[in-house]
């Protein structure tokens, strides 16, 4: 599924009256940098390193007293390809990320955020306004570097999310645009959450209270 897919699979899931605010997808460099450099990488680092010593002690050394078997080579081999396994583990989340790339798009309507993510299988995901307590925010180091930023989107009842320092929840990751898309998210949630949890004129068909009836700006979309 390539990018124009992706897009186009959320699309097929946004409704008739719904207005497209913006859409948009990651900065390919930022991304695959944050991939490259995840805390999985010392562990792989030093894991490497210290089975690659321990096996160049254990060839070496019988190699120079002549008490390697021929079968030696294969069964360190064997045993170290299965050990490195955390090694193994971090090169396939980087080499896969090219794929996730490929599948991640997102799109703010009036009514919600839908993103698009995954390697082999397609996640799609909704996340309503009416269910977000919360917008925030981020810049790691190299959304700081490259001009890009993510906007979290969090409800009270996500978990912790240990990459950003906050709750789980719906991610718009490295944008170009994130302070006007953290700006455009923030007030539709707060508009349409506080409309819904204080509803105001017993929520007639007009209602006189917060203004939940929003149109695409074509500044925003991209």
């Amino acid at each position: 599924m390539n990018h124009h897919s992706a897009r186009y699979e959320l699309l097929a899931l946004i409704t008739e009256g719904e207005n497209i605010l913006w859409q948009g997808r990651p900065n390919k460099k930022c991304f695959i940098l944050e991939a490259i450099f995840n805390p999985l990488l010392p562990i792989a680092l030093i894991w490497g390193a210290i089975d690659c010593g321990f096996m160049y002690a254990a060839l070496n050394g019988n190699i120079q007293t002549n008490q390697a078997p021929e079968s030696l080579g294969l069964i360190l081999g064997g045993f170290f390809a299965l050990h490195l396994m955390p090694v193994w583990i971090y090169l396939a989340g980087v080499v896969f990320s090219f794929l996730r790339y490929k599948n991640t798009s997102f799109i703010v309507t009036d009514q919600g955020v839908y993103t698009s993510g995954g390697i082999f299988t397609q996640n799609l995901e909704r996340k309503p306004f009416t269910e977000m307590s919360n917008v925030n925010l981020h810049r790691g180091i190299f959304d700081q570097m490259l001009g890009v930023g993510d906007v979290v989107m969090t409800s009270n009842h996500d978990g912790y999310n240990s990459r950003h320092n906050l709750y789980r929840g719906t991610t718009i990751c490295d944008i170009a645009d994130y302070a006007q898309v953290y700006q455009l998210v923030k007030k539709l949630q707060t508009d349409i959450y506080a409309d819904t949890m204080y509803p105001n004129d017993l929520r007639p068909n007009e209602n006189h209270g917060y203004k939940t009836q929003y149109k695409p700006d074509d500044d925003l979309n991209s």
